[in-house]
């Protein structure tokens, strides 16, 4: 028992080690490795050569098909160039296996040393995302080190023995277990390091290992779909091609197991290697066999899965890719994205309210609320993809990111549901009494409605900018509202005195509205003070850079 699970811990700790390597690599070098396979789509070739050269580097196709599978499902990327991609992590994934099996045994300690004193060290920085990634690759040599060392007595069990005698040779039962290998190990270079090992050891025979190696091979492509999981359409294409792709390769192989097996066994080559290279011969072949067919792959995958509408009608985000979370600054990236969709549907809502002060139409009115639901939906989105954000290695200046995000995404979401309040309250007040603004009023309302929508779009611009001088320019903007709004205030109640009926009619519902834009223009214009606080170089005191002036007061009309 001590020695299972003594083989079940070494197991994990080379999934581990995987693991911690990818997310690593990510973090560094994940802006890179998108660019690279976004970039790497014209030719088959090349995006072939591209799934090689990303998933060696983060030691999964797993990880690599989560990338490929998030540009596909938003738009980045066409359906046959990513399935050319798979078909190259495919054979990244069997040349890493084939450079782990190599004697690493001093490296090993080398690479968790200086990855520890670097992570420590530097553990916010680039370099200490680097030695992380030392420590995982050490993590990988020592579990495979210990993988070796537990199937010796394991091999020698009589009963482990008679368990895997009952694998004859039958290449689809072998096949089936080695799926299951690769799905509890999460990870088919896991579940092939593990075979290659049973084979040495001569716990298992080559024609069950090759077995072993083309199911954990076919677990790979589950594990992609299972992770595609929450994609939409278009990226569980990719899954599905994969996966068929390999179920394809199985096929092609039946015939020729037989031949092969008693062929490598004339080599006289340890079974273990043999078990690798031909992991890494199977791979290569079976993917450059089929790389041509990428083109009927695709469209066959797009009969299998077809689009389908939209149950609810509610906006979805475009901009939240899940696989980006374990890169910080391209998450933050789409968050801003996303957030800035949110405040293009809160200048959609906003541009409606001169249609509705003008007549009050009905149709108006249900255009504002529909956008409100989307502004909602997108709102959750953005709030649940950042919770869902590694925070404890975020740099300074990524948390300080991190939080403007969240906070502009709340001002937003508050900002629609404002707006919609003062739909309401037209629809309410003025459409069923067939009351109307007076022709001053109704020009003082559009003047400032006017000015919140500028204010609107130079808070989004500061928000995405960052810079001082804009920031200084919008709080300027943000007073000179201020002011404006009581000014028209006073001019209100002048109205109110000199008893202009269409005034005394709408009075509680002018002086709500002009309220009501006062609080929104708070809320477009918070995006200043974030700016200004993270900027050392502000002076103390009059933060707004303005002047007290105070601007002079028209003659009531």
């Amino acid at each position: 028992m001590l020695t299972l699970l003594n083989l079940l811990s070494a197991i994990a700790l080379l999934v581990w080690g995987t693991h911690i390597v990818r997310t690593g690599i990510l973090r560094v070098y994940g802006s890179q490795l998108r660019r690279i396979l976004s970039h790497s789509v014209q030719r088959r070739p090349l995006a072939f050569a591209a799934g090689i050269g990303v998933t060696a580097l983060v030691q999964s196709s797993n990880a690599t098909a989560l990338l490929v599978t998030s540009f596909v499902a938003q738009g980045l990327m066409e359906l046959a160039p990513a399935l050319a991609i798979m078909l190259g992590a495919d054979v990244g994934t069997a040349l890493m296996a084939q450079v782990l099996t190599l004697d690493l045994s001093w490296l090993s300690p080398l690479l968790i040393f200086a990855g520890v004193v670097l992570f420590l060290s530097r553990k916010q920085s680039r370099l200490g995302q680097v030695g992380r990634v030392a420590i995982g690759l050490g993590l990988l040599i020592l579990a495979l080190q210990l993988i070796v060392q537990a199937a010796k007595p394991i091999a020698e069990s009589h009963s482990i023995e008679a368990l895997f005698a009952s694998l004859t040779g039958d290449l689809l039962l072998d096949a089936l277990v080695g799926a299951l290998f690769a799905l509890i190990t999460y990870s088919s270079l896991a579940a092939v390091l593990l075979t290659a090992t049973l084979a040495g050891s001569g716990m298992i025979g080559l024609p069950v290992a090759i077995g072993l190696v083309i199911g954990a091979n076919i677990g790979s492509g589950v594990l992609a779909l299972l992770g595609s999981g929450m994609q939409s359409t278009a990226g569980r294409r990719v899954a599905v091609g994969s996966l068929l792709y390999k179920l394809l390769g199985l096929l092609l192989v039946v015939p020729l197991v037989d031949p092969l097996v008693h062929w490598m066994a004339g080599l006289g080559i340890n079974s273990g290697s043999l078990v690798i290279a031909f992991h890494l011969a199977y791979n290569s072949l079976r993917c450059l066999l089929l790389l041509p067919s990428v083109n009927l792959m695709a469209r066959l995958c797009s009969l299998l899965l077809a689009e389908r509408g939209s149950s609810n009608g509610v906006a979805a985000p475009r901009h939240l890719d899940r696989t980006a979370l374990e890169t910080p600054s391209l998450a933050l990236a789409n968050a801003v994205r996303e957030t800035l969709r949110i405040g293009d549907l809160v200048e959609q809502m906003l541009a409606q309210l001169p249609e509705l002060l003008r007549d009050g139409d009905a149709e108006v009115g249900r255009e504002v609320r529909r956008l409100d639901d989307d502004v909602d939906a997108l709102y959750s989105a953005v709030k649940l993809y950042l919770a869902q954000m590694p925070r404890e290695d975020l740099p300074a200046h990524d948390s300080r990111r991190w939080a403007e995000i969240i906070e502009l995404a709340v001002n937003l979401e508050h900002a629609g549901d404002m707006i919609e309040q003062m739909v309401g309250k037209l629809d309410h007040h003025k459409r069923p009494r067939h009351q109307a603004f007076s022709e001053t009023g109704l020009a003082e309302l559009l003047g400032l409605h006017q000015q919140l929508q500028a204010n609107l779009r130079l808070g989004l611009n500061v928000f995405v900018s960052g810079t001082r001088d804009n920031a200084q320019r919008l709080l300027r903007e943000k007073r000179r509202f201020r002011l404006h709004e009581r000014q028209l205030a006073h001019a209100h109640v002048n109205r109110l005195s000199r008893q202009v009926v269409q005034s005394i009619e709408t009075s509680a519902l002018h002086l709500e509205l002009i309220a009501d834009m006062k609080r929104l223009n708070s809320l477009f214009c918070s995006s200043a003070y974030a700016v200004l606080e993270n900027d050392d170089s502000a002076p103390a005191g009059n933060t707004d850079g303005l002047d007290d002036t105070p601007l002079q007061t028209p003659p009531a009309s």
